[in-house]
């Protein structure tokens, strides 16, 4: 097989896999606020006096749920843009095939 061709299968595959990272956090994560978001005003409805308190646990949960996509994010994006770390272990491989043979 031609290295082009490798590289290039490698390179297409992490693509691939960067755009459901990003994608698959991004749906989780607006699940997830949309959920935060129902259960916080249903509390709220039941016992309006406990408001403070609801609205303090939520932004917590909220920060802890963005944290989240904010890491699948910057790994997805590290994939695309930094020095693909999985075209580094094929270029190893395919170099000592190529000079063995």
């Amino acid at each position: 097989m031609e290295v082009a061709s490798i590289v290039a299968s490698v390179q297409g595959a992490t693509a691939i896999a960067a755009a459901l990272l990003i994608g698959l956090a991004a749906l989780g994560t607006a699940i997830g606020f949309g959920m935060l978001g129902g259960k916080f005003l249903e509390g709220v409805a039941r016992q309006p006096e406990l408001t403070a308190m609801l609205m303090g646990r939520m932004f917590l949960v909220a920060a802890l749920v963005d944290a989240f996509a904010a890491i699948s994010i910057a790994m997805g994006l590290y994939l695309f843009f930094a020095n693909n770390p999985f075209l580094a272990v094929v270029l190893k491989y395919v170099g000592t095939q190529v000079t063995g043979s």
